[in-house]
């Protein structure tokens, strides 16, 4: 049982270390969804579908199948700065406010964007994990799965929470449509540049 209980502290540990800025994001999704009814859904489906993505892949590759080749990870970058590109066009479009309607029916951030955030920005710590599971067993991998869903949904909370902080969602609901795009646009850049990709 304390073996067990070390893993978990492990598992912990490793998902808040590789995951911090995760929370930023989400905050910046969560404002931009406040006023979508079905936004919080949408967001918390798209963190858990990226989630399970890098999972996936690192399990998978714990065991020796290589879905996506390590040369591939830099140009994962390329999702979140398209995104960032996307979001600061629609702010750009927007900007006297109008549109409001049009704005209301959209919704906010969709589960599959978040989700391609999610999967992008994680990217680099498939790395991380795939020898950590590798070394854990079938077990040990279950029990870090397990503990990684769970956080995912501790940081979902953590990220609304501060979304709806008075200071912070009055701060973000005056600069999130500038703060999203380009903080998306930021971490695309960042990993494509700190991937070498195109020879950056």
């Amino acid at each position: 049982m304390s073996v067990d209980l070390g893993i978990v502290g492990q598992a912990a540990g490793l998902f808040a270390v590789t995951n911090i800025d995760d929370i930023l994001i989400l905050s910046l999704f969560f404002a931009q969804g406040a006023a979508h009814p079905g936004a919080t859904r949408r967001i918390v489906l798209g963190q858990y579908l990226g989630f399970a993505a890098i999972l996936a892949v690192a399990v998978a590759a714990a065991f020796g199948a290589t879905f996506l080749p390590e040369s591939a990870v830099p140009y994962l970058g390329l999702l979140p700065l398209a995104l960032g590109l996307k979001a600061a066009w629609q702010a750009w479009k927007h900007r006297g406010g109008e549109d409001d309607e049009e704005e209301a029916k959209e919704g906010g951030p969709k589960a599959l964007e978040v989700a391609a955030v999610t999967f992008a920005n994680g990217g680099d710590n498939i790395g991380v994990y795939v020898p950590v599971f590798a070394t854990a067993g079938v077990g040990g991998m279950s029990v870090y799965a397990v503990v990684f869903m769970v956080l995912v949904a501790v940081w979902c909370f953590a990220g609304r929470f501060f979304a709806t902080r008075p200071l912070v969602a009055k701060a973000l609901s005056r600069w999130g449509h500038v703060l999203l795009p380009a903080v998306l646009i930021a971490i695309g850049l960042l990993i494509l540049i700190e991937g070498g990709a195109f020879g950056l």
